[in-house]
């Protein structure tokens, strides 16, 4: 395949050569190449890596039904009760709102999905069963990896680990934990199962932390020594974080050292909050960041349209970011940056310049986007897209090609 007249990263037009699921050759566009059988018509348009949501919550989605008045009460555990009261009445059964939302999400461009799938005593394994079956239905449009997540805890419901381990025998990829002092009030016993868990079934860790303030440290600390202890290097996730940068500036600078010698990844949802750690200093310190939509239209939030390209305008605002090479930043943490997290293979952003992705060798996974610059299309978030997976077309104008049913 031949990508003709595309900018990557906004920069001189290219023709883009794929050869498999690779590009090959990177060359300045020529205008009077004959178009080929194969070739896509880039017509200018900008070229970046697709998207990478590794934090959504597939399993909890009413994407596509009816706005209903939001009923949850704050904390984890009451939205949490909310969630079980409800998503069983929901207008269309879960399999299919799971599956139209990975549909809308490939459609925007997102070609690399960590979707959490809740296990406790309440919905055992038919959230992870749902996500599992939209995984192997979008097989050839995305790649997904799915993270049993005991979004109740582990230790308040007896019965709960069984279940959690059971999901990972029948193939989970990653181990989830949860708010281990502020849930579960037993961190060493949360995070042992946590840990044992994923190194009985060799899996990665990514543990959700809505803890503020030194409790939030205190429990980033206990996942740091096991992630030392049992040379779980590179294979642990934190996600949310909110208040990690907010203590004093040294506890700051400890924290970031501490997760890029480690290679500890963080994924940030763009919360209002900002006293989560500074996002170029953790960069440039190592520090992998991804990005994710968290729900999408749930029991817990009437927020969330399945776009990236969104969030990553959210993660600009709510940063304060107003730079060109910021906001182009934001996008390399929306793209490459959660690639490097799912896959530990994919180098880590170097620097808030790095615009990585597009060379000769890297993965067919691409977007082609309009704007005039990589700001304006973070502003404007247009509709003329082309989603490239493997190096095949999956989805054009917001549309996923192999799917004939649309949700």
């Amino acid at each position: 395949m031949l990508i003709r007249n595309v900018r990557p990263w906004a920069a001189e037009a290219t023709d883009v050569h794929l050869e498999g699921d690779r590009i090959s050759a990177v060359v300045p566009h020529d205008p009077q190449r004959e178009p080929g059988a194969n070739d896509v018509d880039g017509r200018g348009r900008i070229l970046i890596p697709s998207f990478s949501d590794v934090h959504v919550h597939l399993d909890s989605t009413r994407i596509g039904l009816p706005f209903r008045e939001h009923t949850g009460g704050p904390g984890v555990w009451a939205m949490m009760s909310n969630d079980r009261a409800n998503w069983r009445e929901a207008e269309v059964g879960l399999d299919e709102r799971v599956a139209g939302t990975l549909e809308r999400m490939i459609a925007r461009g997102t070609t690399r999905v960590r979707s959490f799938a809740q296990v406790d005593v309440d919905c055992r394994l038919e959230k992870y069963e749902a996500v599992v079956a939209a995984k192997e239905k979008f097989a050839d449009a995305a790649d997904v990896q799915i993270m049993v997540f005991p979004q109740a805890g582990i230790l308040r419901e007896p019965g709960t680990e069984k279940y959690l381990e059971a999901a990972l025998r029948a193939g989970a990829d990653v181990m989830g934990g949860i708010d281990p002092c502020q849930l579960d009030r037993d961190p060493a016993r949360h995070l042992d199962i946590v840990f044992d868990l994923a190194e009985k079934y060799q899996v990665d860790v990514d543990i959700h932390l809505h803890e503020l303030g030194t409790m939030g440290v205190f429990s980033t600390e206990l996942i740091a020594e096991r992630t030392r202890a049992l040379g779980m290097q590179g294979k642990v996730n934190i996600s949310h974080a909110f208040g990690l940068g907010g203590v004093d500036e040294a506890t700051t600078r400890r924290l970031i050292e501490t997760f890029a010698e480690l290679d500890i990844s963080w994924t940030t949802v763009a919360p209002s909050v900002t006293d989560h750690l500074p996002i170029a200093a953790s960069t440039v310190a190592g520090v992998r960041i991804g990005l994710g939509e968290d729900g999408q239209r749930d029991y817990w939030s009437p927020y969330g349209n399945c776009d990236l390209l969104d969030r990553t305008w959210q993660l600009s605002f709510v940063n304060g970011f107003r730079k060109d090479e910021l906001i182009e930043h934001a996008l390399a943490i929306a793209t490459i940056g959660g690639a490097s997290i799912m896959s530990r293979d994919v180098p880590r952003l170097a620097s808030v310049a790095d615009r990585p992705g597009l060379a000769v060798g890297d993965r067919a996974d691409l977007v082609l986007v309009d704007g005039e610059t990589i700001a304006s299309t973070v502003m404007d978030r247009g509709a003329d897209r082309t989603v490239i997976h493997d190096g095949r077309v999956v989805a054009d104008g917001l549309k996923v090609l192999s799917v004939a049913k649309s949700y």
